[in-house]
Protein backbone atom coordinates (compact mmCIF):
# COMPACT_ATOMS: atom_id res chain seq x y z
CA UNK A 1 0.00 0.00 0.00
CA UNK A 2 1.03 3.48 0.02
CA UNK A 3 2.81 4.44 2.58
CA UNK A 4 0.53 7.04 5.25
CA UNK A 5 1.96 10.78 6.23
CA UNK A 6 4.11 10.07 9.49
CA UNK A 7 1.44 12.39 10.89
CA UNK A 8 -1.64 10.54 9.75
CA UNK A 9 -0.03 6.86 10.91
CA UNK A 10 0.83 8.66 14.73
CA UNK A 11 -3.04 9.76 14.98
CA UNK A 12 -4.76 6.67 13.77
CA UNK A 13 -1.74 4.35 16.36
CA UNK A 14 -2.66 7.33 19.12
CA UNK A 15 -6.72 6.44 18.80
CA UNK A 16 -5.54 2.67 18.78
CA UNK A 17 -3.44 2.31 22.06
CA UNK A 18 -6.21 5.39 23.95
CA UNK A 19 -9.04 2.28 23.75
CA UNK A 20 -10.64 2.80 20.38
CA UNK A 21 -12.06 0.43 17.86
CA UNK A 22 -10.39 0.26 14.77
CA UNK A 23 -13.99 1.70 12.90
CA UNK A 24 -13.59 4.32 15.35
CA UNK A 25 -9.91 5.18 14.78
CA UNK A 26 -11.40 5.31 11.01
CA UNK A 27 -13.98 7.63 11.38
CA UNK A 28 -11.72 9.67 13.54
CA UNK A 29 -8.74 9.91 11.11
CA UNK A 30 -10.83 10.24 8.56
CA UNK A 31 -9.32 6.99 6.76
CA UNK A 32 -10.84 3.77 5.43
CA UNK A 33 -10.84 0.76 7.87
CA UNK A 34 -8.58 -1.37 5.58
CA UNK A 35 -6.52 1.46 6.19
CA UNK A 36 -6.30 1.42 9.62
CA UNK A 37 -6.32 -2.44 9.73
CA UNK A 38 -3.31 -2.55 7.47
CA UNK A 39 -1.49 -0.23 9.84
CA UNK A 40 -2.13 -2.22 12.71
CA UNK A 41 -0.88 -5.50 10.83
CA UNK A 42 2.21 -3.48 10.21
CA UNK A 43 2.96 -1.92 13.82
CA UNK A 44 1.78 -4.50 15.49
CA UNK A 45 4.23 -7.15 13.41
CA UNK A 46 7.06 -4.92 14.32
CA UNK A 47 6.06 -4.50 18.07
CA UNK A 48 5.88 -8.27 18.24
CA UNK A 49 10.03 -8.50 16.48
CA UNK A 50 11.62 -4.79 18.61
CA UNK A 51 10.29 -6.46 22.15
CA UNK A 52 11.92 -9.80 20.91
CA UNK A 53 15.18 -8.77 20.35
CA UNK A 54 15.25 -5.46 23.30
CA UNK A 55 13.27 -6.79 25.96
CA UNK A 56 15.95 -9.01 27.82
CA UNK A 57 19.20 -9.38 29.69
CA UNK A 58 16.74 -8.05 32.29
CA UNK A 59 17.89 -7.78 36.06
CA UNK A 60 14.69 -8.04 37.21
CA UNK A 61 13.85 -9.35 40.99
CA UNK A 62 10.37 -10.05 41.49
CA UNK A 63 7.93 -11.21 38.87
CA UNK A 64 4.46 -11.98 39.41
CA UNK A 65 1.99 -13.80 36.67
CA UNK A 66 -1.19 -14.11 35.48
CA UNK A 67 -3.58 -14.92 32.86
CA UNK A 68 -6.54 -12.56 31.24
CA UNK A 69 -9.41 -14.60 29.10
CA UNK A 70 -10.89 -12.87 26.15
CA UNK A 71 -12.37 -14.09 23.18
CA UNK A 72 -12.25 -14.54 19.13
CA UNK A 73 -14.61 -15.31 16.37
CA UNK A 74 -17.25 -16.44 19.52
CA UNK A 75 -17.36 -17.69 22.87
CA UNK A 76 -16.79 -20.73 23.21
CA UNK A 77 -20.07 -22.15 23.76
CA UNK A 78 -20.99 -20.55 20.47
CA UNK A 79 -18.14 -21.74 18.36
CA UNK A 80 -19.25 -23.92 15.43
CA UNK A 81 -19.30 -27.50 15.23
CA UNK A 82 -17.02 -27.57 11.87
CA UNK A 83 -14.82 -24.85 13.56
CA UNK A 84 -14.37 -26.30 17.41
CA UNK A 85 -11.06 -27.14 17.89
CA UNK A 86 -9.54 -24.46 15.74
CA UNK A 87 -6.61 -22.72 17.07
CA UNK A 88 -8.25 -19.00 17.58
CA UNK A 89 -12.00 -19.77 17.38
CA UNK A 90 -13.40 -19.49 21.45
CA UNK A 91 -11.51 -19.02 24.10
CA UNK A 92 -8.48 -16.84 24.37
CA UNK A 93 -5.68 -16.45 26.66
CA UNK A 94 -3.22 -14.06 27.28
CA UNK A 95 -0.28 -15.38 29.85
CA UNK A 96 1.17 -11.70 31.30
CA UNK A 97 4.90 -11.37 33.27
CA UNK A 98 4.93 -8.40 34.76
CA UNK A 99 8.35 -7.02 36.83
CA UNK A 100 6.63 -5.92 40.53
CA UNK A 101 9.63 -3.00 40.44
CA UNK A 102 9.56 -1.26 37.24
CA UNK A 103 6.02 -2.70 36.02
CA UNK A 104 7.37 -3.64 33.00
CA UNK A 105 5.91 -6.47 30.54
CA UNK A 106 8.63 -8.74 30.47
CA UNK A 107 6.82 -11.55 28.28
CA UNK A 108 3.45 -12.45 26.88
CA UNK A 109 2.13 -15.10 25.24
CA UNK A 110 -1.38 -15.55 23.44
CA UNK A 111 -2.63 -18.81 23.77
CA UNK A 112 -4.54 -21.28 25.40
CA UNK A 113 -4.88 -22.25 29.41
CA UNK A 114 -2.95 -25.45 29.00
CA UNK A 115 0.46 -26.61 30.04
CA UNK A 116 1.59 -26.26 26.92
CA UNK A 117 1.38 -23.02 27.06
CA UNK A 118 2.29 -22.35 30.46
CA UNK A 119 5.85 -24.23 29.25
CA UNK A 120 6.63 -22.42 26.52
CA UNK A 121 5.48 -19.03 28.49
CA UNK A 122 7.71 -19.84 31.34
CA UNK A 123 10.73 -20.51 29.15
CA UNK A 124 10.45 -17.52 27.72
CA UNK A 125 9.99 -15.73 31.04
CA UNK A 126 13.52 -17.49 32.24
CA UNK A 127 15.39 -16.90 28.87
CA UNK A 128 14.75 -12.99 29.70
CA UNK A 129 16.02 -12.52 32.42
CA UNK A 130 19.90 -12.56 34.03
CA UNK A 131 19.61 -13.52 37.87
CA UNK A 132 17.63 -15.29 40.70
CA UNK A 133 13.96 -14.00 40.86
CA UNK A 134 11.11 -14.32 43.27
CA UNK A 135 7.88 -15.31 41.30
CA UNK A 136 4.31 -15.52 42.39
CA UNK A 137 1.71 -17.17 40.25
CA UNK A 138 -1.62 -17.75 40.83
CA UNK A 139 -3.21 -21.21 42.15
CA UNK A 140 -2.83 -22.93 38.19
CA UNK A 141 -1.41 -26.34 38.66
CA UNK A 142 0.26 -26.25 35.34
CA UNK A 143 2.47 -23.46 36.49
CA UNK A 144 4.19 -26.05 38.96
CA UNK A 145 6.12 -28.04 36.18
CA UNK A 146 6.53 -24.89 34.04
CA UNK A 147 8.49 -23.22 36.39
CA UNK A 148 10.57 -26.24 36.99
CA UNK A 149 11.20 -27.31 34.03
CA UNK A 150 12.11 -23.14 33.12
CA UNK A 151 13.93 -22.33 36.16
CA UNK A 152 14.86 -25.60 37.35
CA UNK A 153 16.13 -25.02 41.25
CA UNK A 154 16.99 -21.67 40.58
CA UNK A 155 13.75 -19.75 41.51
CA UNK A 156 12.13 -18.49 44.45
CA UNK A 157 8.69 -19.07 43.40
CA UNK A 158 5.43 -19.21 45.82
CA UNK A 159 1.51 -19.43 44.42
CA UNK A 160 -0.94 -16.99 45.68
CA UNK A 161 -4.41 -18.80 45.81
CA UNK A 162 -7.40 -17.52 45.84
CA UNK A 163 -10.84 -18.39 47.53
CA UNK A 164 -13.54 -17.53 46.29
CA UNK A 165 -17.20 -18.02 47.52
CA UNK A 166 -20.80 -17.42 45.26
CA UNK A 167 -21.43 -13.99 43.83
CA UNK A 168 -23.43 -10.86 45.34
CA UNK A 169 -27.25 -12.63 45.48
CA UNK A 170 -29.05 -11.32 42.10
CA UNK A 171 -25.65 -10.50 40.27
CA UNK A 172 -24.53 -13.72 39.56
CA UNK A 173 -24.53 -12.75 35.44
CA UNK A 174 -22.23 -9.92 35.53
CA UNK A 175 -20.31 -10.27 38.90
CA UNK A 176 -17.35 -12.21 39.76
CA UNK A 177 -18.12 -14.34 42.85
CA UNK A 178 -16.74 -13.02 46.61
CA UNK A 179 -12.91 -13.35 47.02
CA UNK A 180 -12.92 -14.79 51.16
CA UNK A 181 -8.80 -15.15 51.42
CA UNK A 182 -6.31 -15.95 49.75
CA UNK A 183 -3.59 -18.38 50.42
CA UNK A 184 0.13 -18.05 50.08
CA UNK A 185 2.12 -21.47 49.38
CA UNK A 186 5.76 -21.39 48.60
CA UNK A 187 6.47 -24.38 46.02
CA UNK A 188 10.50 -23.96 45.29
CA UNK A 189 13.09 -21.70 46.87
CA UNK A 190 12.66 -19.55 49.67
CA UNK A 191 10.41 -16.58 48.61
CA UNK A 192 9.67 -13.60 50.83
CA UNK A 193 5.89 -14.48 52.39
CA UNK A 194 5.97 -10.28 52.68
CA UNK A 195 6.53 -10.08 48.20
CA UNK A 196 4.12 -13.27 47.67
CA UNK A 197 1.72 -11.14 46.05
CA UNK A 198 0.12 -11.14 41.90
CA UNK A 199 -1.73 -7.46 42.20
CA UNK A 200 0.60 -5.69 40.17
CA UNK A 201 -0.12 -8.21 37.20
CA UNK A 202 -3.90 -8.20 37.87
CA UNK A 203 -3.64 -4.24 38.11
CA UNK A 204 -2.06 -4.63 34.15
CA UNK A 205 -5.10 -6.77 33.74
CA UNK A 206 -7.29 -4.12 34.23
CA UNK A 207 -5.15 -1.56 31.98
CA UNK A 208 -5.59 -4.06 29.08
CA UNK A 209 -9.19 -4.08 29.49
CA UNK A 210 -9.21 -0.40 29.45
CA UNK A 211 -6.93 -0.04 26.62
CA UNK A 212 -8.02 -2.29 24.02
CA UNK A 213 -11.18 -2.23 22.92
CA UNK A 214 -11.24 -6.18 21.93
CA UNK A 215 -10.87 -7.11 25.88
CA UNK A 216 -14.29 -4.85 26.61
CA UNK A 217 -16.75 -6.95 27.91
CA UNK A 218 -20.30 -7.54 27.23
CA UNK A 219 -19.99 -5.89 23.91
CA UNK A 220 -19.46 -7.00 19.74
CA UNK A 221 -15.79 -5.54 19.67
CA UNK A 222 -14.19 -8.51 20.53
CA UNK A 223 -11.73 -9.91 17.55
CA UNK A 224 -12.70 -11.33 14.73
CA UNK A 225 -9.48 -12.82 13.67
CA UNK A 226 -6.34 -14.21 15.84
CA UNK A 227 -4.03 -12.66 14.00
CA UNK A 228 -5.11 -9.09 14.38
CA UNK A 229 -6.00 -10.10 18.31
CA UNK A 230 -2.12 -10.66 18.77
CA UNK A 231 -1.09 -7.45 16.81
CA UNK A 232 -3.43 -5.37 18.88
CA UNK A 233 -1.69 -6.94 21.83
CA UNK A 234 1.98 -6.19 21.02
CA UNK A 235 0.91 -2.71 20.11
CA UNK A 236 -0.53 -2.57 23.53
CA UNK A 237 2.12 -4.03 25.51
CA UNK A 238 4.77 -1.79 23.55
CA UNK A 239 2.83 1.32 24.34
CA UNK A 240 3.15 0.14 27.98
CA UNK A 241 6.62 -0.58 28.47
CA UNK A 242 7.95 2.67 26.43
CA UNK A 243 5.28 5.14 25.48
CA UNK A 244 3.15 5.32 28.85
CA UNK A 245 4.37 6.65 31.89
CA UNK A 246 3.34 4.93 35.22
CA UNK A 247 2.24 7.31 37.36
CA UNK A 248 3.89 6.14 40.70
CA UNK A 249 7.33 5.67 38.71
CA UNK A 250 6.80 9.21 36.67
CA UNK A 251 8.58 7.30 33.89
CA UNK A 252 8.08 4.41 31.71
CA UNK A 253 8.81 0.70 32.52
CA UNK A 254 11.12 0.56 29.90
CA UNK A 255 13.03 3.47 31.70
CA UNK A 256 12.50 1.99 35.07
CA UNK A 257 14.31 -1.45 33.73
CA UNK A 258 16.91 0.25 32.33
CA UNK A 259 16.26 -0.50 28.89
CA UNK A 260 15.90 2.66 27.43
CA UNK A 261 17.27 6.24 28.54
CA UNK A 262 14.75 7.74 26.36
CA UNK A 263 11.17 8.38 26.70
CA UNK A 264 9.22 7.69 23.77
CA UNK A 265 6.20 8.98 21.60
CA UNK A 266 3.86 7.54 19.89
CA UNK A 267 5.50 9.46 16.71
CA UNK A 268 8.71 7.27 17.48
CA UNK A 269 6.42 3.76 17.45
CA UNK A 270 4.96 4.84 13.94
CA UNK A 271 8.14 5.42 13.07
CA UNK A 272 9.68 1.89 14.29
CA UNK A 273 8.08 0.69 11.26
CA UNK A 274 9.87 1.96 8.35
CA UNK A 275 13.06 0.17 10.68
CA UNK A 276 11.44 -2.87 10.11
CA UNK A 277 10.42 -2.00 6.40
CA UNK A 278 12.29 -4.39 4.59
CA UNK A 279 11.12 -7.10 6.62
CA UNK A 280 7.44 -6.21 6.60
CA UNK A 281 7.19 -5.30 2.54
CA UNK A 282 5.10 -8.10 2.25
CA UNK A 283 2.43 -7.21 4.82
CA UNK A 284 0.86 -5.08 3.24
CA UNK A 285 -0.26 -7.42 0.28
CA UNK A 286 -1.34 -10.12 3.08
CA UNK A 287 -2.78 -8.12 5.71
CA UNK A 288 -6.15 -9.12 7.19
CA UNK A 289 -8.89 -6.48 6.54
CA UNK A 290 -11.55 -8.29 8.92
CA UNK A 291 -11.08 -6.69 12.65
Amino acid sequence: MNRLPLEKRTQIIGLLVEGNSLRAAARLSGTSLNTVTKLLVDVGTTCQKYHDQHVKNLKSKRVECDEIWSFCYAKAQNVPQSMQGQYGVGDVWTWTALDSNSKLIISYLIGLRNADCANIFMQDVAGRLTNRIQLTTDGLKAYLEAVEGAFGADVDYAQLVKMYGEAPGGEKRYSPPKCNGTQKQGVMGMPNPKHISTSYVERQNLTMRMNMRRFTRLTNAFSKKIDNHENAIALHFMYYNFVRIHKTLRVTPAQAAGITTKLWEVEDLAKLTEDFSGQNSSLSKSANLND
